[in-house]
Formats: structure tokens, sequence, C-alpha cells
């Protein structure tokens, strides 16, 4: 049997396998040394936000829960590269690892779906929200106090299931995520920004790769998105200012017209009874600083307590 050129590390999840596949034929189709059938081979490594499912992911640690077995396997030199959604990728790395390449980012939008509404704002009164985002919570309860938003874990498949099983009147998932498993059909309405602003770098599939490995790191430079790249720079930079993770409401969207970034970014109150919004304007090379500069006016208007709220626990339907 033929040694693989390359080793891609992933979760196992449909939509994991399927990000994984969108950059094992992006490098195939750049570099042809790859595109023999044996070249790549997809690792599956679980991970523990894979394993406990019966708790909430604030309740046990956080983002990096999807990322840390894998990000060990990358050090160890068990995989040569990590496939992961960038939303999911804690802010700060490991040290010795990068953020190699960005594929060009999906739809970044929310999406909403019921069973027997056509609209967020249609859910009747006390109506059952699902969903496993604190970001999506508040922005729910910011806009409709008197929804009932519960934890809602599992795979896409699994919370669609949930939905049309009845346990929840409707739930809120990414719809970049839909579209790659083919389930967008689902969708009763998508949710504009203004609706419901997307956690930083959603929809963005990014490859981590080790940063002494130069051919890896090479190999993927020719695959990477530069406007992708400068989009999530900006956001990124924000949660970081912020100091922010998977306990936090943050969203934000940084959006490219001609060689100008717009960044737009907000914190809410877990229970949705406060926000603060920001924007930055400025150019494309400058996307760092002007997510750092616009957490750091957030951070100076909502003061140290903002989220010192009880982290919604409770098991998940």
């Amino acid at each position: 049997m033929a040694t693989a050129i390359l080793r891609i590390g992933t979760r196992g999840s449909p939509l994991a396998l399927a990000q994984a596949d969108s950059v094992r034929q992006r490098l195939a189709a750049t570099h042809p040394a790859l595109a023999a059938p044996d070249a790549i081979e997809t690792v599956v490594i679980r991970t523990t936000g894979d394993q406990v499912r019966d708790r909430t992911l604030a309740a046990i640690g956080g983002k990096g829960l999807f990322t840390k077995e894998i990000e060990d396997a990358l050090l160890f030199g068990a995989i040569d590269m990590a496939v992961h959604s960038l939303k999911d990728v804690a802010t700060f790395l490991p040290d010795g690892l990068v953020i190699a390449a960005h594929l060009p980012r999906a739809d970044p939008r929310d999406a909403f779906i019921a069973a027997k509404a056509e609209g967020l704002m249609e859910l009747p009164r006390g109506a059952v929200v699902g969903t496993a985002s604190i970001r999506r919570q508040a922005q729910l309860l910011h806009a409709r106090p008197d929804l009932r938003v519960v934890p809602m874990r599992g795979n896409v498949e699994t919370r669609l299931r949930k939905l049309w099983d009845g346990k929840v009147d409707a739930t809120v998932l990414a719809m970049a995520g839909l579209v790659r498993l083919k389930l967008d059909a689902c969708v009763t309405a998508a949710l504009s920004p203004a609706q419901m602003l997307p956690a930083p770098a959603q929809g963005t599939i990014a490859v981590e790769a080790r940063g002494r490995d130069r051919r890896t790191l090479d190999l993927l430079a020719a695959i990477d998105d530069a406007a992708t790249a400068a989009r999530s720079a900006a956001e990124r930079a924000l949660l970081a200012a912020l100091d922010g993770s998977c306990r936090t409401p943050i969203a934000a969207l940084a959006e490219i017209e001609g060689d100008r970034l717009r960044l737009t970014a907000c914190i809410i109150r877990p229970d949705g009874s406060a926000r603060h919004d920001a924007t930055r304007d400025g150019p494309i090379g400058d996307a760092a600083a002007l997510g750092r500069d616009a957490g750091a006016e957030l951070r100076a208007i909502a003061g140290p307590d903002f989220f010192d709220l009880p982290i919604p626990g409770g098991t998940p339907v």
C-alpha cells in the first residue's frame, strides 16, 4: 500500500469530513503530485467535544474541546495538517502551530429553521428554540425576550432530527454548514447580519499546521484565500481583544469592498438584556488593527463585569 504524502486530521462528523474533503480537493487541484487517490490520507480524531454531549460546551470548557486532540496529534507529528471550522478554533493557538490557509469563505449568515413559523418574529410567545451557542441565545433573547432558549447539542443532522421530532419549535444553525451538507433546503429563513450577527470567522474553513513544517506550509500557501484571511484577521483580533470564548456572546462580521474592510461587531449579555455595537472601516492591510481597536472600544464601553451572568447549564435536549 502506498504511503500518503499528506495526512489531514479532522473530526469525524459528516460536516467535518466534508470540510476536510474540500481541503483535499483544493490541494489536489493545485498540486498535481497530490492528485493521486492515495496521496492524501484523512485521519479521523475524536475530540472531547464529540464525546461529551450531555452538557453544554460552556459547562465543560469551551471551544478548545473540538480542537485539542487534533492539535495534539499535529504537534506530535501524527498528522501534517488539521482542518477546522475556524469559528471553533481558540483565539490563541498552541506554541508551534499556525493557521496556514483559509478556504474562500462561505455564506457567514445564520439560518432559522422551524416547522411551524416562517421567521423568528413569527414564532409564538414562549416558543422553545434549541441552540448550542450562547451568542445565538443572547441575540435571540435580545430580539425576543419572550422565547425560551434551551441548550441543544449534537451534529447538524442530530439537531435537525430533534427539531422534526418536536423537542424544540425552532433552531438556528450556520448556513455554511447546511450548504456543505446539502441540507439547505430545510432552511426556513436566512437571518441577515442585522437580525443575527454571526460568530467571528463563521463560514470559514481553516487549515492549521506546524510553524516549522516548511513543506506543508508551502503546499498550503497556494490555496490560502487572501480576502478570507483578512476578514478572519479582523474578526479574530476583535475576539482576542475581548478575551472571547464560547462563554462570551461576541459576534462580528468583516466585509470587503474594493481595497477597504468594514467590520461590524457586538457584545451581548447572555440573557439578552444589554447590547453594545462597534464598527470600523479601513484599508484591508489594517484588518487586525481594526479588530483590535473595535474590541478595545467595546471593552471600554461594557466595563469588566458585562458578561458576569450565570452561564446556562442544564442537560441539552
